[in-house]
């Protein structure tokens, strides 16, 4: 089958959102791995698909209808167009569908911005802020409790049957460990990302690009060119 799809990527917890989306679905695409510790996301080129400079993002040279390729940049927008392009992992009863379509904004607006900023004061800022630190990680437990919460109301899924809610979120969750969080806390999470784990297409999107090579290594230059900041002088390498 030809390739369709370019896919704009780089294996943090948004880009794995699409590539197993895409490995879920079964849709032919061509990986363009970003190096965002060089600032491939900064370049003319990528700026185009995704003004806001953040990957991931696609072109889908074959889209619905016919016509000019088709960009698209944001996680959840993605996520969404692939699931109208391909008519799965979406419910089409006008429930069902804002079932979904609300957790993936909760994941868009709430658990991943969240749990980016937990990690970042807690892994990769300059000097550690212990304000920073406790409020995103009280945050971060908060946003926990609230799915765990909604999986011990629906069971196996998010809204029912596996969604792009359930893709959007689980990535996240992933990082629970290097978040400083456990999942023992969670138990109807750790039963929900237990069997999300054992899905064969989950564990292909995930492993995308591993064959690469490793990602440019967190020093202070590419610390300035992901993060706008420098680390003080007695930690630059």
């Amino acid at each position: 089958m030809a390739t369709m799809i370019d896919l704009y990527y780089a294996p943090t917890p948004n880009g794995w959102k699409i590539s197993i989306m895409l490995e879920e679905c079964g849709l032919p695409y061509m990986l363009h791995r970003m190096q965002l510790g060089r600032g491939d996301q900064h370049q003319p080129e990528f700026l185009k698909l995704s003004p806001n400079g953040r990957m991931p993002a696609i072109v889908d040279r074959d889209p619905p209808g016919g016509g000019a390729p088709v960009a698209v940049f944001e996680s959840g927008a993605i996520l969404l167009y692939l699931a109208e392009k391909t008519g799965r992992f979406m419910p089409r009863d006008l429930r069902g569908r804002y079932d979904v379509i609300q957790w993936l904004m909760w994941q868009m607006g709430g658990l991943g911005p969240m749990l980016g900023q937990n990690g970042h004061f807690l892994i990769y800022a300059p000097e550690k802020v212990p304000y920073a630190i406790e409020r995103y990680h009280r945050e971060a437990k908060r946003l926990y409790g609230v799915l765990d919460k909604r999986l011990k109301a629906t069971g196996d899924c998010i809204a029912g049957d596996y969604s792009i809610a359930d893709m959007a979120c689980f990535p996240w969750i992933m990082t629970h460990k290097a978040q400083g969080l456990t999942l023992d806390e969670f138990s109807a999470v750790k039963r929900w990302y237990a069997t999300l784990r054992a899905r064969p297409s989950l564990q292909k999107g995930l492993a995308l690009g591993k064959d690469d090579g490793p990602m440019v290594p967190m020093d202070a230059e590419a610390r300035r060119i992901m993060f706008g900041v420098t680390a003080p002088p007695h930690t630059q390498k």
